[in-house]
């Protein structure tokens, strides 16, 4: 094998690059490259690669960090004319070796890439020999270049849902693909106008062909939805019903509580106000001292123990199969509707609002359960990724590790 291809593999560059000479100076490796011919024969444009005219020779020579070789810190070093686009104008022309706008070649931010998305920060940077912030760039570009409108095609369950990622309500939109579990799309904002541009992203095609979309009762992701997709249901989650029902019962609580304190009855407000876990937990993981707690208001306490049930029964619609659940549904909403419990009835009155959507929920056995799990794994995302400052970072890596985009390591097929 010639020198030229040894030092060309041993800095992570393709038969599109040229190793003119290599050097060793005081502050490491000095590569001196070019393109290939039949890659310098047609200029591109460095933002989309299209086909443009020469401009002006650019800055001049410029530098890109290159992987180690052991210890030794190696860099490239090659012209970078600038072109004219059509679309973009004047860019810098595209180099085979690195991406647009990096100052570090493919093989090395594909490296930063696949150990941000595998090791902790204090690691990557450490290793690397970068700062954090420049990590958060490096999976930027990373990201950007991935292939995400591959995630787009085929989808036909999807859940939507939003998770604060800074204080001062600032949300990201996610999208979920029911069928393969995989984050499909993610933006900035929690709005009809950041839903309305991952339709946009989808397609009209891609519009039609969706055929349930999970979600729980925000308005600002069911108008866009009924707008771009009519034909899907939109399936109501069972969590946040349920925990309708919780408010619900907290409510009566409450009111119980106050009446107690107000009629001079200390003991039984003080029993009341120990009373909020045993009422709010499942029946099956009570404590005995719950389960206790639980019968003694069965016994003093009417109101507060119907309202207790109306909550149990409500849960005991999503766990039956779609034809049942359904007809206890409407048992629930009559029983409801006429419980003398003004918390209640005002429930009755917002879950017949949104009946038609729990109905399908129930029919097609979907929820919002594994939106919420990937919300959970976006957090360990961003405690891991503590000191981005853009959310377009956060979107980045979250996209390279659960939306299965991280590229594989040098010299190294993808799994």
């Amino acid at each position: 094998m010639r020198m030229v291809s040894v030092w060309r593999r041993l800095l992570g560059c393709d038969e599109n690059t040229v190793i003119e000479s290599v050097e060793l100076d005081d502050d490491g490796l000095v590569a001196k490259v070019r393109p290939a011919a039949r890659w310098s024969k047609k200029l591109k444009c460095g933002v989309c690669g299209a086909p443009a005219t020469r401009y002006d020779a650019g800055g001049g020579r410029r530098l890109w960090r290159a992987l180690n070789l052991g210890t030794i810190q190696a860099r490239l070093e090659g012209e970078a004319p600038r072109v004219e686009c059509r679309e973009h104008g004047v860019v810098v022309a595209r180099v085979p070796w690195a991406r647009h706008k990096a100052g570090f070649t493919e093989a090395f931010e594909d490296t930063v890439a696949w150990l941000a998305t595998n090791c902790s920060k204090s690691a990557v940077s450490e290793l690397m020999q970068v700062a954090w912030r420049t990590v958060g760039r490096i999976i930027g570009r990373v990201a950007t270049q991935a292939d995400k409108d591959g995630l787009l095609v085929g989808l036909r369950r999807i859940g939507i849902d939003e998770i604060s990622h800074r204080k001062g309500h600032r949300y990201l939109t996610v999208v979920v693909d029911h069928d393969t579990g995989r984050l499909v799309w993610a933006a900035p904002g929690r709005d009809k106008k950041t839903l309305h541009t991952f339709f946009d992203a989808l397609g009209e095609e891609g519009c039609k062909a969706i055929v349930a979309v999970s979600a729980d009762a925000a308005s600002w992701i069911r108008t866009p939805v009924e707008d771009r997709c009519p034909q899907a249901e939109i399936c109501m989650d069972p969590f946040h019903v349920v925990a309708w029902a919780t408010e619900a019962l907290d409510e009566v609580r409450r009111m119980v509580w106050n009446h107690a304190r107000g009629a001079g009855q200390t003991a039984v407000a003080k029993d009341l106000k120990g009373a909020r876990y045993a009422l709010w937990k499942n029946p099956e993981d009570l404590t005995g001292r719950q389960q206790a707690k639980l019968s003694e208001i069965a016994k003093t306490n009417n109101a507060l123990y119907r309202a207790y049930l109306l909550k149990e029964q409500l849960r005991q619609v999503f766990q039956l199969p779609a034809e049942a659940a359904m007809k206890l549904l409407e048992r629930w909403l009559n029983w409801a509707r006429r419980c003398r419990l003004k918390p209640f009835v005002k429930l009755a009155e917002r879950i017949t609002r949104h009946r038609k959507r729990i109905r399908a929920a129930l029919r097609l056995r979907l929820s919002n359960g594994r939106v919420e799990s990937m919300n959970t794994k976006i957090r360990l995302i961003m405690r891991r990724a503590f000191g981005f400052h853009s959310p377009e970072a956060i979107i980045g890596l979250a996209m390279l590790d659960l939306g299965g985009l991280c590229p594989p390591l040098p010299g190294r097929c993808a799994r």
